[in-house]
């Protein structure tokens, strides 16, 4: 399976940072990713259902998503659309906004998920090209021009985009603790039958109120953990058969279904990528 167009990682000279450039017409099912995502359209236009409400993103817009929330996405017409993104590990976002606050964080959320705003596609533009394009091209990665680049997007996202969070510990609930089970172990053949007994409640009532909380049914979330647990692995050294195996998937064509699906590039793409 190859998704429609071109869904492309980069290498990425800072470490806990990704890198994509896609020109695509794929229409990208519910999903979430585990890392901050700041990208720019640069052509075509976007629809989205994001956790932060419906919205659309046209050549020239930043777009944004944060960690665990749900969305999906499609072109507005049938030419696609093509984007630049850079995903960073929630530790790397929240200790350099609050470097840049000078105060300890616990949590950080990006307030919004289409913005127009000149100095963050500047200092986006800049990031990317010192972090990924250079990398890409051979020139051998300056890491001081890549720390300078990050906190010079990072100032400016903690002080107009992004709002801290001090929230305290969190009492487990029934869906939490079906969804913290499919989390520990996300290759595991679970029932529906048994994360209810893990929530305490009936199947039915599990089913909706997963739904209703998470964004996205347990079938979906578990296929969207095994395919985070699969990257994990592909980007630890496993070879791509064993990573599907080891991660939950019948076969590695069914992990590169699920990859193409959820991320628009295959698993021999990224770790093409990322080696």
């Amino acid at each position: 399976m190859k998704p429609r167009g071109r869904v492309q990682m980069l290498r990425c000279a800072l470490d806990g940072v990704e890198a994509t450039v896609a020109h695509t017409t794929h229409a990208f099912a519910r999903h979430s990713h585990d890392r901050f995502g700041i990208g720019i359209v640069v052509a075509g236009g976007q629809r989205s259902a994001s956790g932060r409400g419906p919205v659309e993103a046209r050549a020239s817009d930043v777009i944004t998503v944060n960690p665990g929330e749900v969305h999906d996405g499609s072109p507005l017409d049938e030419r696609g659309r093509a984007w630049r993104m850079l995903y960073f590990e929630p530790s790397l976002v929240i200790g350099t906004v609050a470097e840049c606050a000078g105060t300890p964080l616990r949590e950080v959320e990006l307030t919004r998920p289409v913005l127009n705003d000149t100095q963050l596609s500047l200092r986006f533009a800049r990031l990317f090209s010192v972090a990924a394009d250079e990398a890409n091209e051979g020139v051998p990665p300056d890491n001081l021009a890549c720390e300078e680049a990050l906190i010079a997007l990072f100032s400016y996202v903690s002080q107009y985009h992004a709002t801290p969070l001090q929230r305290g510990p969190e009492r487990m609930g029934p869906v939490a603790r079906a969804r913290s089970r499919i989390d520990d172990d996300p290759a595991s053949a679970s029932t529906l039958a048994d994360l209810a007994a893990e929530a305490g409640m009936s199947r039915f009532r599990l089913l909706r109120s997963f739904a209703h909380e998470v964004g996205l049914p347990p079938h979906a979330y578990r296929m969207q953990r095994r395919v985070a647990l699969a990257r994990h692995l592909i980007a630890s050294g496993s070879a791509l058969a064993d990573a599907a195996v080891s991660a939950g998937f019948s076969d590695q064509s069914h992990m590169t279904r699920a990859f193409v699906r959820l991320l628009g590039v295959t698993p021999a793409s990224y770790a093409a990528a990322i080696r």
